[in-house]
């Protein structure tokens, strides 16, 4: 299956020069928070396969008016095509908000979706990255340690986060941690599982 991943930056090639031949066999589209409503809007029109996101920290305004023609799967397990995507949005907590979380509160809202995760997923979908895992020094930017815990029970196959842009020195693309392919989805990438 070919996926496309974004987050955090509204892509300039998928936006303003969108053509459908430079993203020919896209089958889902996973958003993994910080994007503007009307450009996972626009990016629901253009791709005929669904677009699921989670929510960033800046994704407060998405409360009201959530993108048109999306699915939220934060806190969520969504089945497509046999393919099972855990989602799960927010950061570190470092100036409060809706979608930010202390590693304990992370931790708690884990635990209280044990069971809805409980046979297992094939992809996690966060926008914060696991602890060194392509996080950040910083408070705003440092993963979840209880992330960890999560893809060692679990084995998915990949985990797509964002939030840790590539521009901010420490960033990369991939990672691997043990059999896992770890995506910053920053901007756009297009991978297959």
């Amino acid at each position: 299956m070919k996926i496309l991943a974004i987050s955090d930056i509204e892509s300039k090639y998928i936006y303003d020069y969108f053509n459908p031949k430079n993203f020919t066999d896209i089958e889902l589209v996973l958003a993994a928070g910080d994007l503007n409503a009307n450009y996972l809007s626009f990016v629901a029109t253009v791709f005929t396969c669904p677009v699921l996101y989670v929510h960033g920290n800046h994704d407060k305004y998405l409360i009201e008016k959530p993108p048109e023609g999306c699915i939220c799967i934060d806190d969520r397990l969504y089945n497509y095509k046999g393919l099972r995507i855990a989602g799960i949005g927010g950061c570190m907590k470092y100036t409060g908000g809706p979608f930010q979380y202390s590693e304990r509160e992370m931790a708690w809202r884990l635990y209280k979706h044990r069971f809805k995760f409980r046979k297992g997923f094939d992809l996690l979908l966060t926008h914060s990255p696991a602890y060194g895992l392509g996080d950040g020094g910083d408070q705003a930017h440092i993963g979840f340690k209880c992330f960890l815990k999560l893809l060692d029970k679990h084995h998915p196959k990949v985990m797509v986060h964002g939030h840790q842009h590539l521009n901010y020195g420490k960033g990369q693309r991939y990672h691997q941690y043990k059999d896992v392919k770890i995506i910053n989805a920053y901007g756009y990438t297009v991978f297959e599982i």
